[in-house]
């Protein structure tokens, strides 16, 4: 992907745009980065829950694994934490 580096902002776009970061919970880059996705429309699709699995699938297609799984068994029955009685 490309890379783009802004110079010379003023600090109170700076601090506006690190407090506006916060609030949402992501990173200044993170935060800027939406912006730009949002004002021009040109946002990542979003991606089906198939179609991540099949890319997943193909990804690691070729992969061996000696991983020695356990059988699956019945769950234990769930602790009671009733009164004693």
């Amino acid at each position: 992907m490309p890379t783009l580096t802004i110079r010379n902002i003023a600090p109170e776009v700076h601090q506006a745009l690190r407090e506006q970061a916060a609030a949402h919970g992501r990173s200044m880059e993170a935060e800027v980065r939406a912006l730009l996705n949002d004002h021009t429309g040109a946002a990542l699709p979003k991606e089906d829950g198939a179609a991540f699995y099949d890319r997943l699938r193909a990804r690691f297609s070729g992969v061996e694994s000696d991983l020695d799984l356990p059988e699956r068994r019945q769950p234990r029955d769930a602790p009671d934490f009733g009164p004693a009685g």
